[in-house]
């Protein structure tokens, strides 16, 4: 099937020990792991709002391999072409009187956050080289995936509790205080708690999960990367996240996640227009999200379909992160016969689709977006996968 990308663990870690012996005088990695990117198949920009969202794990995956070393020096090396300048840095291992702080380059910072909020220690100095397949900037969690994969690698050098949701928050930390992000808590919650043939409606105000089974043999998941790429940091992201605190405000909630659409519309005079309508994406979002699940256990996935479209146009129209590439993806996904459902997911502004369909259009699917689609598609047909693990070398 051309122009598909098929993800292979093998290949990363056989990079991953290559750059390594390079890098460090011929030694082979004692330790290796492993954390997925994901993909959100409803619930988006929801779970910052205390709301829900329905993620799964991918075979996209940020590899990293490495060893102690016993001079308290830290030294690591990424492979990713995509990463600004330098691809190496070093650093001494954080100490009570000298924490690490956030710099240049910019893709160390998620990596330093995570030995920094680290929840045992203290961390040695290590060797480590971090490759992946998780697109930059396409919406598929590169970010979470590097950190989860980065908090396993130190759990392999100095191990913590295992308390796998304050591994997911301390992720979470290093984002928010490194990176700069404030994300919410998806994404490093999939990374860590993924598994095979299931998908995980998270309740992002209680931080329950709850696996929902995708495991129909005939169905698959097609995402399809715009190549587009966006950058949220600095962007439209915490300007829509302000305005859904403004609403809520407005609203005496906490959060959107307590508000209804009734309330939203007998306060409507106390809003803007735009905040208005952030609102209504969210509440909207929130109540898809929940009936999604619950489709896609009962087996409807045309219903399931049906709610993807919907969450999409409120994602273009009301919430307004989508953009023509996207728009035009989901167009073309959802005239092919054996389509159930296709959106626009991640944080918007480019990156990727999602279509839930039967694994014979697969084909058919590919070559209409090809002809109708005024860029350069990537496709990745998946499944869903088990999160963070440690990996034989």
């Amino acid at each position: 099937m051309a122009g598909l990308v098929f993800p292979d663990l093998r290949e990363l870690l056989s990079t991953s020990k290559s750059v390594y012996r390079d890098t460090f005088g011929g030694s082979e990695p004692e330790i290796a792991v492993s954390a997925p990117g994901r993909v959100n198949l409803i619930g988006e920009h929801t779970d910052y709002n205390e709301g829900f969202v329905l993620p799964m794990a991918l075979p996209l995956l940020t590899v990293m391999v490495g060893s102690p070393v016993g001079d308290g020096a830290v030294s690591i090396v990424t492979t990713a072409e995509e990463a600004d300048s330098p691809k190496r840095i070093e650093f001494a291992a954080p100490t009570e009187d000298h924490p690490l702080k956030p710099g240049e380059p910019r893709w160390a910072n998620y990596v330093k956050g995570v030995i920094q909020h680290y929840r045992a220690g203290p961390v040695p100095g290590f060797n480590a080289v971090i490759s992946s397949n998780v697109p930059l900037g396409g919406g598929l969690s590169s970010s979470a995936s590097l950190e989860v994969a980065t908090y396993t690698f130190l759990q392999q050098l100095c191990p913590d509790d295992g308390d796998l949701i304050a591994k997911a928050l301390a992720c979470q930390k290093a984002e928010h205080t490194f990176a700069n992000m404030p994300c919410g808590i998806m994404d490093q919650f999939i990374s860590v708690l993924g598994k095979k043939g299931h998908v995980l409606l998270i309740d992002c105000r209680s931080l329950e999960a709850k696996l929902v089974p995708l495991t129909d043999p005939n169905l698959v998941v097609m995402i399809t990367n715009s190549n587009v790429r966006h950058t949220l940091t600095g962007s439209e992201y915490p300007t829509r996240r302000r305005q859904c605190e403004e609403a809520a405000k407005a609203l005496g909630k906490v959060s959107l996640r307590e508000a209804s659409m009734e309330e939203l519309d007998a306060a409507k005079a106390l809003l803007t227009e735009e905040v208005y309508r952030r609102a209504r994406h969210v509440i909207g979002e929130i109540s898809r999200t929940v009936q999604a699940a619950e489709t896609l256990k009962a087996g409807d996935y045309k219903e399931f379909g049906r709610l993807m479209l919907e969450s999409h146009n409120s994602l273009r129209d009301d919430y307004e992160v989508s953009c023509p590439e996207l728009d035009e993806l989901v167009a073309a996904a959802t005239e092919v016969l054996g389509v159930y459902g296709s959106r626009m997911t991640g944080g918007g502004f480019g990156g990727c689709t999602v279509t839930l369909l039967e694994e014979g259009a697969v084909n058919r699917v590919i070559q209409h977006i090809k002809e109708k689609y005024s860029g350069s598609p990537t496709f990745y047909i998946t499944k869903p996968c088990d999160g963070a693990a440690v990996q034989q070398l």
